[in-house]
């Protein structure tokens, strides 16, 4: 046997003994708490407990009209979306022209149709639910419930599903019937069951 194949010979019984007692070596279990952080206080879990359902559940108390909305989105909004929502240059929040539902050169239909709140959002609570979560993007979270709901309200009317004297609020919100809600399909596996909802 030559010495490079003795070398490689010796090698491979090298790892075959560091595999062999690899394998017999007591397994280490995961500890089940870390000793570290503490449960979270229910004013904490409460905090992001903040989801809003198609149905309204989850809306806080509070109200709000396109004409408090106006100036908000003025100031919050409008250099992302543009100062009527039209403009980008982050997504057009409105169709391209007043009581626009196409969008992007097509019908709602059209793949390449510019999506909007009108033609692409399925409920108005999404629009509650994700202006509260995520706008604006320098200080997400930041509005208080009735800036929310103005900032809401003037949306839905600049894309004509609400009037300009309307009140958004926790009771009228959820009855604004979106014009694309009919065309998303519904998870036929449901939600969770076990766990009840505020």
């Amino acid at each position: 046997m030559t010495s490079a194949r003795l070398a490689v010979a010796v090698a491979m019984c090298a790892i075959g003994s560091s595999l062999t007692a690899a394998r017999q070596a007591p397994q280490s279990k995961t500890p089940e708490r870390f000793g570290i952080g503490r449960a979270a206080t229910p004013e904490e879990i409460a905090a992001w407990d903040i989801d809003v359902r198609p149905d309204g559940v989850g809306l806080p108390p509070g109200s709000g009209t396109p004409g408090d909305g106006t100036t908000i989105y003025a100031a919050k909004c409008s250099g992302c979306h543009g100062k009527t929502g039209r403009e980008g240059p982050n997504d057009r929040l409105v169709g391209r022209l007043p009581n626009d539902t196409l969008v992007g050169g097509g019908p709602i239909e059209r793949l390449d149709s510019v999506r909007t709140i009108k033609n692409f959002w399925p409920y108005s609570t999404t629009v509650f639910d994700y202006i509260r979560r995520a706008m604006p993007p320098d200080a997400p979270g930041s509005l208080k419930d009735n800036e929310v709901y103005a900032l809401t309200a003037y949306l839905l009317y600049l894309n004509d599903l609400v009037s300009l004297d309307a009140t958004v609020d926790a009771t009228s919100l959820p009855k604004v019937k979106m014009p694309a809600r009919d065309r998303f399909v519904p998870d036929p596996r449901g939600g969770p069951k076990s766990v009840p909802k505020k």
